[in-house]
């Protein structure tokens, strides 16, 4: 993470890109900074600004835009908070906000307002948290998310892990991350250890959108968790100029299932503010679950799902 680029125009100039572009990613990178692990850079197209994978993390004129629908809590995560960096939106489940850093800014991220400066210090950070979750017996799951849980240390993490452990009502672990994709080396023995060590049932969701993010140190690193046993599941947005074809689809799709990752979620995107020129029509998103159903067993095929405020779990599209 440490040699990860955060200069716009140093990415620009890394992928060997039109100088045209270089303007629009430093006005929008003022407003979301840029920032991509050379891991993540290394599987890019250079040359061509269209690639799958810069466009995820390309600051883009487009992203200054103000267009009617979109805002900056596009899935309410404001009115679901029940104390700081706690969320309980949907039954049974909580999810822990743990810190406000990513492997990589995606420039999609339903959270890219998120007022991570209000989470607790690092003195305190977990303490009220987990209070919370013990008062509320209701709680069988707990989401570490973020930011990306996995940027923080092992023994920080096996610490908070070993707390709610404690919790009688809590009985599963589910980790929401990018790490094992962006930087595959952070799979590492003690991150397996801890999430074996625990006797809360462990569940990890990864976040693959196209399969040219997947290299055999991905591979190698997806195989490590699910090789300890740890469900490992995949959720991917739809995404305009990233993954919108059946093509792309059906071939991540594939290769999630040929290394034993079940491919869960295609989310329709979030509409939060800077990101509507990513938006895939609801329409076009069916037609794509239509195809992956004619070409792909049934488990092979993600569920078709949008965030909408106020429902009780993910609204299911296809």
């Amino acid at each position: 993470m440490k040699t990860a680029v955060r200069d716009p125009i140093q990415l620009c100039r890394l992928l060997d890109l039109p100088t045209q572009y270089e303007s629009g990613a430093a006005a929008a990178a003022r407003q979301f900074p840029v920032f991509a692990p050379l891991e993540f850079i290394r599987r890019m197209q250079p040359g061509d600004p269209q690639d799958p994978l810069l466009r995820q993390v390309l600051p883009l004129a487009a992203e200054l835009q103000q267009v009617s629908g979109f805002s900056q809590d596009a899935v309410q995560d404001a009115a679901a908070t029940v104390g700081p960096g706690l969320i309980h939106k949907y039954a049974g489940r909580a999810l822990m906000v743990t810190t406000g850093v990513c492997a990589a800014h995606c420039r999609y991220c339903f959270r890219r307002h998120f007022p991570y400066a209000e989470l607790p210090s690092r003195d305190n950070a977990w303490q009220a948290l987990v209070t919370s979750i013990q008062e509320d017996e209701s709680i069988e799951e707990v989401i570490l998310s973020g930011g990306d849980p996995l940027t923080i240390d092992d023994a920080r993490l096996e610490e908070l892990v070993t707390r709610l452990s404690e919790i009688k009502h809590v009985r599963r672990l589910r980790v929401h991350t990018r790490l094992p994709v962006l930087i595959p080396q952070r799979v590492t023995a003690a991150l397996v250890a801890w999430l074996r060590g625990t006797r809360l049932v462990p569940v990890v969701v990864v976040h693959i959108n196209h399969p040219a993010e997947i290299d055999d140190a991905v591979s190698d690193a997806l195989a490590r968790l699910v090789d300890a046993g740890i469900p490992t599941l995949n959720q991917a947005v739809l995404l305009r100029g990233v993954n919108d074809n059946e093509e792309a689809l059906v071939d991540l799709c594939r290769m999630l299932a040929d290394r034993r990752v079940l491919p869960y979620y295609l989310h329709q995107l979030d509409r939060v503010e800077g990101a509507a020129h990513f938006e895939v029509p609801v329409r076009v998103g069916l037609q794509l679950i239509d195809r992956l159903r004619a070409r792909l067993p049934g488990y092979a095929v993600p569920r078709y799902v949008q965030d909408v405020p106020g429902d009780a779990g993910k609204r299911v599209l296809a």
